[in-house]
């Protein structure tokens, strides 16, 4: 057994999330099971770009209310105590709403070059406003 009493909370990079965004490592990708697991907060606004994972996300909403959309449109509200699965490849993002902070942790195994993200362009201003009132409406 490893005991892991804690580790620093960083402002996660400006070239993947819009607004303030600080992380917590919980656990690097390593061989064997190249598990990614981390803790997440984004502050009111905040969000990821657009992502996807080689083999998917598991996303578990630890406080507040966020929203996570894909690029069909479809967007849900999420609250404390609910999970998501992102399926390998689907493209996504995910974030507080304009009012609430969110925090939820993240879930990704990852292959040979690291936790298997791929990283694209930022979810822009008319789609973020846009997925808030598909929830609201």
């Amino acid at each position: 057994m490893e005991h892991i009493t804690s580790t620093p909370t960083v402002k996660a990079p400006a070239e993947r999330f819009t607004g303030d965004v600080c992380l917590n490592l919980i656990e690097a990708p390593a061989e064997p099971a190249r598990l990614a697991v981390g803790l997440v907060r984004f502050t009111p606004g905040a969000r990821t770009n657009w992502h996807s994972h080689v083999n998917g996300q598991i996303l578990y909403i630890t406080d507040g209310v966020g929203l996570v959309g894909t690029r069909d449109g479809n967007v849900v509200r999420a609250g404390a105590g609910e999970t998501f699965k992102c399926p390998a490849g689907e493209e996504h993002w995910h974030g507080a709403t304009d009012t609430n902070l969110m925090a939820h942790i993240a879930i990704v195994v990852g292959d040979d070059s690291g936790d298997g993200t791929t990283w694209l362009e930022p979810v822009t201003d008319e789609q973020y406003v846009a997925a808030l009132a598909t929830v609201e409406g």
